[in-house]
């Protein structure tokens, strides 16, 4: 049996009661299975004698014999004080709100004491402890066990638990049901790398015998999950090569290897450019066009910081599906974007024969419907337009290639939505928040990763200065000047208007009072997510006609057009963003000839670690840095476009600390699935069968 199908009922737990089961219940344990995942959040090591002198170097662990009581008063109410000595030294403790001690604590009798003290008014004193009378019964095998010489679970608990509570019914679920519990690792495995059965896991993890014991419990529970999440992954990339039967190779069949690889189409647009492609768009290009070679559906991911050219690679990518006979559609999350994706493609793709079409959802019925006609009929090459393009309505006569810009912002379901208007198309994913590779593995492990890490030449980089909200009238003087000098600048707050429980500024105050005290000689608008598509479009492109030069806006232009001309980037309240919004909105300036500028306004009150992360963007302009530690701060989920899914909620493991047990975990599934794809040997049936039921990680499909 495994571990998930444990359903039973705490009421077949010996010893559990109505009130009991009724507290475990609010805490969200239901069943024998979550009793068993209720994992400790700490250990108390009782093990290791620690006596009173010693009370400095550790949490005390000794036997002590009660010497007198005393009371005091403590905010107009009696509490008492109890003088315990041990072999080493002398000590008290206090009991607040607990008088009752002194009919546990006996004057004269030895007790087994746990707690940490403290040197306070002369004495050394506890306020919290732990104690155990010294009896015959505890000195032999009676029937209850000590809470001493032992290492104790500590658990997260709420309203209604205790840890003695906790520790009895796990303790008794373990011994009635542990021993029957199977593995999910294959045995070989489990034996080659020197980790602990399931059974094993559980009961070392919640009562380990030893520190050693703990550890190797904790490794083989955090290799199991990640082993489980790497095979989910694996067996997504071998279904889509397994599709290989399905298909007749698509393209030339040009040979693997290093040498730059481009179709003649593709090398006519290059031809036309008024630049040279970085090595990292053509080395893109190359992976892409071997992908779409092969004799199964493409599923790359494209990363590449702002402004790497990342989506002049997918207009190649769209030529090549045009060029074997398909079709594409290339899908951004915001129509802004979405427009400036079918301009730039229309002043590159038509003129080499490519018919273009541009869809949202506000385009008009009277044109929809012949749009709609054409791109089924096949007399559209390629629709650029949002998450129109995966309606009900729409169909497609030969959808090959799905590119998805930024990702992040579209959910699973979106994802798959425009994939099932193809026969198992091709997907390009692009991403302009690089993704580190602990989570690359993870999320998108199934993924072939293109990387693009320079910028076009002749990018200067953004120079970022870190401000106080009290110097910002500096920043107002620089920004100042560089209007004066034909510039335009950015301004973004986290509010889009007025919140009376936050001290904020926000984006519609701030720009009547930009307009009117601190830019009047200069065109200030406003832009937000409330606008309608129309109003926002039009003052975008005012403002990418230089005819606006100061925007003041919320993070919805993290994704925006490119205005070469706009040197300037000032985030208010910038401690309020992630470090890759931040990353992001800094990209959106430094687009053209002039040299950049962001400024990071901070609250004065920030405190010293607030400072130390934006000195993270302070010290670094390569996204995959900045990435690594919006990880670390903020989780996978904000930054893979995953938290929806309920993907990544991991008990032990921690895809950054535990870095190399989620490569080997890889290696393992990759290579077991490889060798027996159906799993029908009997040494890997208990994966099989895990694989058949619910993720205890969520939804994984992509």
């Amino acid at each position: 049996m495994f571990l998930r199908e444990l359903t039973m009922t705490l009421d077949h737990i010996k010893g559990a009661g109505p009130a009991s089961i009724q507290a475990l219940t609010n805490a969200g344990i239901t069943n024998v299975a979550g009793l068993f995942s209720r994992y400790p959040r700490d250990w108390e090591d009782r093990t290791k004698l620690v006596p009173l002198k010693d009370f400095k170097l550790g949490t005390v662990c000794t036997e002590i014999r009660v010497v007198a009581h005393d009371w005091f008063n403590a905010g107009g109410s009696k509490t008492l004080k109890i003088f315990v000595e041990d072999e080493t030294a002398r000590g008290v403790l206090i009991c607040f709100n607990r008088s009752f001690m002194d009919k546990q604590l006996l004057v004269g009798n030895q007790y087994r004491l746990w707690g940490n003290f403290h040197y306070r008014f002369g004495e050394i004193q506890c306020a919290s402890f732990d104690t155990e009378a010294v009896t015959k019964q505890t000195e032999s095998t009676g029937a209850k066990q000590s809470s001493f010489g032992r290492i104790l679970p500590i658990y997260p608990l709420s309203t209604g638990l205790s840890q003695g509570m906790l520790r009895k019914f796990i303790q008794q679920a373990l011994t009635q049901y542990a021993g029957n519990l199977e593995n999910e690792v294959p045995e070989y495995i489990l034996s080659r790398l020197k980790l602990l059965s399931k059974a094993e896991s559980l009961r070392a993890l919640h009562f380990p015998k030893s520190l050693q014991e703990l550890e190797i419990a904790k490794q083989s529970l955090i290799y199991e999950e990640l082993f489980y999440l790497e095979t989910l992954v694996a067996r997504r990339g071998l279904e889509r090569r397994g599709l290989a039967a399905k298909f007749q190779p698509s393209g030339t069949g040009e040979p693997a290897g290093k040498k730059i690889y481009f179709s003649e189409i593709q090398k006519r647009l290059v031809e036309r450019l008024p630049f040279e492609l970085t090595l990292g768009q053509q080395e893109a290009v190359t992976d892409l066009n071997r992908d779409m070679d092969r004799p199964y559906p493409m599923a790359r991911l494209l990363q590449g910081d702002v402004g790497s050219g990342k989506t002049l690679v997918s207009f190649l990518a769209v030529l090549r599906t045009v060029e074997l006979g398909g079709q594409a559609g290339i899908m951004a999350p915001t129509e802004l974007l979405a427009r400036q994706h079918a301009e730039n493609a229309a002043r590159l793709l038509e003129p080499l024969g490519i018919r273009l079409a541009f869809l949202t959802g506000n385009i008009k019925a009277s044109g929809r419907a012949a749009l709609l006609k054409s791109l089924l009929a096949g007399e559209i090459d390629a629709v650029v337009g949002t998450h129109a393009l995966f309606s009900r309505d729409v169909g497609y006569k030969n959808l090959r290639l799905v590119v998805i810009d930024e990702q992040h912002r579209f959910g699973v379901v979106q994802r798959q939505a425009i994939l099932a208007k193809g026969e198992h198309p091709h997907l390009l994913m692009m991403s302009a928040t690089p993704i580190p590779r602990t989570l690359a593995l993870t999320v998108f492990g199934d993924l072939e990763i293109s990387l693009i890490r320079e910028l076009p030449p002749g990018r200067k980089p953004v120079r970022t200065h870190l401000a106080r909200e009290s110097n910002e009238a500096k920043v107002y003087d620089f920004v100042r000047n560089e209007l004066s000098g034909g510039r335009q600048a950015y301004f973004v707050y986290p509010l889009i208007e007025a919140d009376i429980n936050r001290s904020l500024k926000d984006a519609e105050t701030m720009a009547e009072r930009l307009a009117v005290e601190i830019f009047p000689h200069f065109t200030v608008a406003l832009i937000h997510s409330k606008l309608d598509e129309e109003e926002k479009r039009k003052i975008m492109e005012y403002f990418r006609k230089g005819e606006i030069q100061v925007l003041v806006a919320t993070s919805v232009v993290e994704v925006g057009v490119d205005v070469p001309n706009a040197s300037c980037m000032v985030i208010e309240h910038a401690e309020r963003f992630g470090l890759a919004a931040l990353h992001q909105l800094r990209g959106r300036v430094g687009r053209g000839k002039h040299q950049s500028y962001c400024f990071l306004v901070y609250s004065d009150a920030l405190t010293e670690d607030g400072k130390t992360r934006l000195k993270v963007m302070l010290e670094n302009s390569d996204g995959f840095v900045i990435a690594e530690e919006d990880l670390k701060l903020r989780g996978p989920g904000h930054i893979a476009g995953i938290e929806q899914s309920g993907y990544l909620v991991l008990g032990l493991a921690d895809p950054i600390r535990d870095a190399e047990r989620l490569e080997q975990a890889r290696a393992d599934a990759f290579s077991m699935l490889e060798r027996d794809p159906e799993l029908t040997q009997p040494e890997h049936q208990c994966v099989a069968q895990a694989l058949t039921r619910q993720s205890p990680f969520g939804s994984s499909g992509f």
